[in-house]
């Protein structure tokens, strides 16, 4: 999934498809551990989508802390 598309999503979204995310990450980890996992780029492919999900979260956090910031100089 791109950052565009995820940018797309509401935030509740991002929320659910960061937690399915991260439990694909574990289940790929348990895996790795037994010898099971075949494709290790796999890992790769789940840390950087958990990092794209993180990332959009952490610009609208900023995003808002900005326009509440932005608020307060303008009721100062």
């Amino acid at each position: 999934m791109k950052a565009y598309e995820i940018r797309e999503m509401s935030t509740e979204e991002i929320l659910d498809e960061l937690e399915d995310a991260r439990e694909e990450l574990m289940n790929l980890r348990f895996q790795t551990a037994t010898g099971e996992l075949t494709d290790y780029n796999r890992l790769r492919i789940a840390r950087r989508h958990i990092a794209r999900l993180l990332t959009v979260l952490n610009e609208r956090a900023r995003e808002e802390a900005l326009a509440g910031a932005a608020e307060e100089e303008g009721e100062a």
